[in-house]
């Protein structure tokens, strides 16, 4: 198989797992917005036709391939409220990275020998 071949048959796999899910997020979406009422659970902004497009469904476990059919991973959030949870979702993921890790002193001291200067004076 050659390089382009190859190119081809990638560029294939990853259109068509983009189509399956943008299938998926459409098929849930109708569901959430048929099972819930349209309001942000978070700011709780309401929402009608003209600005649905605004509100998104957020999965509570943050695992887009968690779609139980009663909906119980599912919440709706509007754009701004939806994209804070992610943001701390992300800062805590990222926070617990650096709690597992040993401290480390620094190195240098930025200060060291300014009493000597100060005293130069």
């Amino acid at each position: 198989m050659s390089a382009k071949d190859s190119d081809q048959k990638l560029d294939q796999i990853v259109a068509q797992a983009r189509r399956a899910r943008e299938q998926s997020d459409k098929g849930y979406r109708a569901k959430a917005l048929k099972m819930y009422p349209w309001i942000c659970g978070r700011c709780s902004r309401e929402f009608n036709q003209q600005n649905l497009r605004e509100l998104t469904v957020h999965h509570r476990d943050h695992n887009h391939d968690n779609n139980p059919q009663d909906g119980s991973n599912w919440e709706l959030l509007c754009l701004y409220c939806h994209d804070n949870e992610h943001a701390r979702y992300i800062d805590n993921v990222a926070g617990d990275v650096h709690e597992n890790k040993p401290r480390q002193e620094a190195s240098h001291n930025p200060f060291a020998g300014l009493a000597n200067l100060l005293q130069q004076k």
